[in-house]
């Protein structure tokens, strides 16, 4: 079960979200709020695992609300203004839903939420995982830090991983098959037949391309759902 608070200055909308939470059975609603102040103050008396929260609000908005907290909860934006969807996900949003909000799409966005506060009552099988492995390179057998992966490009039998610390990929004989297997616990998503991408790393999504800073690579329709797991899209 996840402790929600729903933040909005708008009376209709925080029934709405009241009656949507109140549907899905893994969601307690801790309280209603009008505006950021009053969501802070229930943060410093309750457990809370999930905000839904209004961007525009009067004072301090939702934005400036979750840059404010040193340890916020996950955050489902809920507002009518797309043209911050990158700044959500810069923060690390869970989702972000547009009003008006479907209740399909309402709860597509709690199983998210609720698929990471799984993983995160589990941290001793997590810190159990190495954060690298190594690939066969000529004769010599080379490490790869995960947390150092920006993108992975497929070439028939080859892969070619590309790392944020080294000016030259790292050429090894693998299967994106099992690469993908190797890297599926970690925060990474195959974009396309040929590259797989850290979620970490993406400083955009554009409609068939994925941004590490200037770097442009291909954002296939078929792989969109990869995607939308692990990004506020």
């Amino acid at each position: 079960m996840m402790n929600c608070i729903a933040v909005d200055d708008e009376r209709l909308v925080l029934d709405l979200l009241a009656d949507n939470i109140q549907k899905v059975p893994f969601l307690h609603l801790v309280q209603r709020c009008k505006n950021a102040m009053e969501a802070a103050d229930v943060l410093h008396k309750e457990q809370v695992d999930l905000i839904f929260l209004d961007i525009q609000m009067p004072g301090l908005n939702g934005l400036q609300f979750i840059q404010s907290l040193q340890q916020p909860p996950m955050v489902i934006f809920v507002t009518a203004y797309k043209e911050h969807a990158l700044e959500g996900f810069n923060l690390n949003a869970v989702d972000y839903l547009l009003k008006p909000v479907s209740f399909e799409r309402f709860l597509k966005a709690c199983n998210k939420a609720y698929e990471l506060f799984n993983l995160q009552q589990k941290p001793a099988a997590r810190e159990n995982l190495p954060d690298y492995f190594f690939v066969h390179v000529e004769y010599n057998q080379v490490k790869v830090n995960i947390p150092d992966i920006l993108y992975i490009e497929g070439m028939k039998d080859y892969v070619k991983i590309f790392l944020a610390s080294a000016s030259r990929p790292i050429i090894t004989k693998m299967s994106m098959k099992a690469l993908e297997e190797k890297l599926s616990r970690y925060r990474f998503a195959r974009t396309h037949k040929s590259y797989i991408v850290s979620a970490d790393k993406i400083t955009a999504v554009k409609r068939d391309l994925i941004c590490i800073d200037k770097i442009e690579l291909p954002l296939s329709e078929s792989y969109k759902a990869n995607v939308e797991k692990i990004l506020p899209l």
